[in-house]
């Protein structure tokens, strides 16, 4: 196995766990909560814009000239494409403000942010993948559940399940194999703890929204 297959077998039961969060199930169907999707978009709007801003760091310090442009492509996707969606739900679902980091958004931009300032560029690369990986799995999986036609939510399922973020998705795994392969056995090992916190703090992230879990 590669890189990315061995760091995916060793989040199993964490996706196995996001898999059954009332609020992906909640999500799926339509009957999530409002308040907890405002709570969910306007920190994931907090959140995609440190992102983007990660990614281009990342990008400043690939070697690889072409992985090197596709952080930059990734990390543009995160602020602008992303944050229009969401500018959408701002409208839709009456959100004025975007507020402050919560404890969880807080937490996990602090580790992404500094992974990237601190670590090797290949840990930071797999600090990053769970949230490209995840969010193209939990996407295809909402969209093989039966869902209700008025879902609210559909604009969020179609943008994660779609043909456009898959083909990003498989060029950051694609990356992250080849830094793997041309790196040592303990940066290694960094990618895959890296992959790991990142994974669990994907779980927390929803887990904080359907709690509303503020400061």
């Amino acid at each position: 196995m590669n890189w990315s297959e061995n760091a995916w077998k060793s989040i199993e039961n964490i996706y196995n766990d996001i898999t059954a969060m009332p609020f992906i199930y909640e999500l799926s169907d339509g009957t999530l909560n409002k308040k907890k999707f405002q709570f969910y978009i306007t920190q994931d709007s907090l959140y995609l814009e440190h992102f983007g801003r990660t990614l281009a760091l990342i990008g400043s310090k690939v070697h690889d000239i072409d992985d090197a442009l596709a952080y930059m492509r990734f990390a543009e996707n995160a602020i602008v494409v992303e944050n229009a969606l969401h500018e959408s739900y701002f409208k839709e679902f009456e959100i004025f403000e975007k507020g402050i980091p919560e404890p969880v958004c807080h937490h996990y931009l602090h580790f992404l942010k500094s992974t990237a300032a601190f670590e090797p560029v290949e840990v930071a690369m797999a600090a990053t993948l769970p949230c490209f990986w995840i969010y193209k799995e939990i996407g295809d999986y909402i969209l093989n559940l039966e869902q209700t036609a008025e879902n609210p939510y559909k604009s969020w399922i179609d943008t994660y399940a779609g043909e456009d973020f898959a083909v990003v998705v498989k060029s950051a795994i694609e990356i992250c194999d080849k830094a793997a392969e041309n790196t040592t056995s303990e940066i290694r090992d960094r990618m895959y703890k890296a992959f790991v916190t990142a994974s669990f703090l994907e779980y927390q992230f929803w887990q904080a929204a359907y709690d509303l879990k503020t400061w």
